[in-house]
């Protein structure tokens, strides 16, 4: 496992737009090699917005989006459509406005159609599992790409703090008495996260400083989730001033402006 990378940008704008010409850069070179990549998105507030401005770029087009395969680490267990499930507000931001392969697109379960969390998790590692290849060395996919983001707790996808789903070896878990609403998800595995080339968490805001600290500066992953994602080559830290506020000294290096 790759130890982490620390990059710094000087506002959460300039992080965005970073994070962006770096994701389409990736997936250029990926597919210049005959590979599909393998992406696995997350929620939130920065995801939402480097969403958007992949959408927006005018670099987009150098990817052939049918092309792209697209996972979720972790959504909310709420009904098809719903404004706070990951992938409603992922098609909103970006999906809908490229030309994607629908067969390529792997949203975890609704909660209107599989009502029952322990058994969406289960039909999500099915997908993952009826999708993996034995180049892949695992019951998964091996992914190109895992973005995260981080929360002021340190969880990461939807592995809270001291929750059992930390321990969990399966590929995917049902969550319940989630910390913060709404209470039932679905996730990713910590095993799960690990199965990548590349695993870049991207934060901002100073609420989120603490937590890159303790995940950077040698917390265990059970009272600090963000510490234990690696990807296989590469593992970044993407962050904006406020979010890499309580760095470790001599950790980062400042990205050019």
């Amino acid at each position: 496992m790759a130890a982490p990378s620390v990059l710094v940008h000087h506002s959460s704008d300039q992080l965005v737009e970073a994070v962006c010409a770096r994701l389409l850069t990736s997936f250029v070179d990926i597919q210049a090699s005959g590979q599909v990549p393998q992406w696995v998105l997350t929620g939130g507030g920065i995801a939402d917005r480097v969403h958007a401005a992949v959408a927006a770029s005018a670099a987009r087009d150098a990817i052939d989006w049918s092309r792209v395969e697209i996972w979720w680490g972790d959504e909310r267990f709420l009904a098809a459509g719903h404004e706070e499930r990951n992938e409603t507000r992922a098609r909103r931001a970006l999906l809908d406005s490229v030309g994607l392969d629908e067969t390529r697109v792997h949203p975890m379960p609704a909660a209107d159609v599989i009502d029952d969390p322990d058994q969406a998790a289960a039909a999500y590692a099915q997908t993952l599992s009826s999708n993996a290849s034995p180049t892949d060395h695992g019951a998964t996919r091996l992914f190109d790409l895992i973005m995260l983001g981080v929360g002021p707790d340190g969880h990461v996808a939807s592995l809270f703090p001291e929750q059992p789903a930390l321990h969990d070896d399966r590929a995917v878990v049902a969550v319940r008495g989630a910390p913060k609403p709404p209470p039932t998800r679905i996730s990713l595995t910590m095993p799960t996260l690990c199965h990548a080339r590349e695993v870049w968490f991207v934060v901002s805001g100073e609420d989120k400083a603490r937590a890159v600290h303790l995940a950077l500066a040698g917390a265990g992953m059970f009272q600090i989730p963000a510490a234990g994602p690696r990807g296989e080559q590469r593992t970044l830290w993407l962050l904006d001033r406020a979010a890499a506020s309580q760095l470790p000294a001599g950790l980062s290096r400042l990205a050019s402006p």
